[in-house]
């Protein structure tokens, strides 16, 4: 049986999550469970290794969900707060290792990180019911195992943050980039020809800091993604009256999707 790269929606909505409190909008109060969104963040399993990028405050409920019992890295695109605040849940993936568990960012969100879980980083934390993290800098691709993983900065607003690139030997190229105004010519370049790019694309009208739609299906479309997922979607985005106006290799993502891509080698 050949090895399979398996990667699943844990979230796809923004930082309000869908349904939002107090709003009785269609897509709010939709039956669906489609619609019914955690805050954004994706879980990657490889033959070799259990990838999770960002810990937000949806965590516990999205572990639970997709039976996820075991993590051996964290990649973090940025430290707002939707992203990270779901950190102190890493203790149940911590329990059973006997070293720190790997996390990964840039020096500035693992510099906010440390400052918001100041007690993780302490030389004293050696409880291993507590979370016990081993913050290394990204500074360019580097591997785990098999995969070689490629940061990507890209602008989010005045708030700079990364995407990842992901090639598995004989997989497809995936790209996750859930938080993006803006993706600068440097970082378009290393995005060229992805197989499968995972983008932000807000809802339909203009934003400060996030993609909306057409912005979203524009750079896709410069990118020559042969498939496109988006995500980090407001509760504004009626996705089935969206659809219709789609291109082809376009679909919105939800909560629990799973792609799974078989390794041929």
């Amino acid at each position: 049986m050949k090895p399979e790269i398996c990667l699943t929606f844990l979230g796809t909505s923004t930082s309000t999550g869908v349904p939002v409190i107090g709003c009785s909008c269609s897509v709010c109060s939709s039956e669906d469970p489609k619609l019914k969104r955690t805050r954004s963040s994706v879980h990657l399993k490889t033959p070799e290794y259990s990838i999770l990028v960002d810990t937000g405050p949806d965590l516990r409920e999205q572990a639970l969900r997709e039976s996820l019992t075991s993590v051996d890295s964290v990649l973090y695109t940025h430290a707002h707060l939707d992203h990270v605040t779901g950190f102190d849940e890493l203790r149940a993936f911590c329990w059973h290792r006997e070293s720190p568990l790997p996390i990964y960012g840039s020096r500035k969100c693992l510099d906010e990180i440390k400052r918001i879980y100041e007690w993780a980083f302490l030389p004293t934390n050696t409880n291993r019911g507590y979370v016990r993290p081993n913050p290394i800098e990204i500074s360019g691709p580097f591997s785990l195992g098999e995969l070689t993983i490629t940061p990507i900065a890209v602008e989010h607003g005045n708030f700079d943050t990364h995407g990842y690139r992901f090639d598995y030997p004989g997989a497809p190229s995936i790209a996750y980039i859930p938080d993006v105004k803006k993706i600068p010519e440097a970082s378009q370049h290393l995005l060229q020809d992805v197989s499968v790019l995972i983008i932000d694309a807000l809802h339909k009208r203009e934003h400060p800091t996030h993609m909306n739609l057409a912005e979203s299906v524009s750079i896709a479309t410069k990118l020559k993604a042969k498939e496109v997922y988006l995500t980090h979607l407001s509760h504004e985005l009626d996705v089935d009256e969206a659809l219709g106006e789609l291109p082809k290799p376009f679909q919105f993502a939800h909560d629990g999707l799973r792609l799974n891509f078989l390794v041929d080698r």
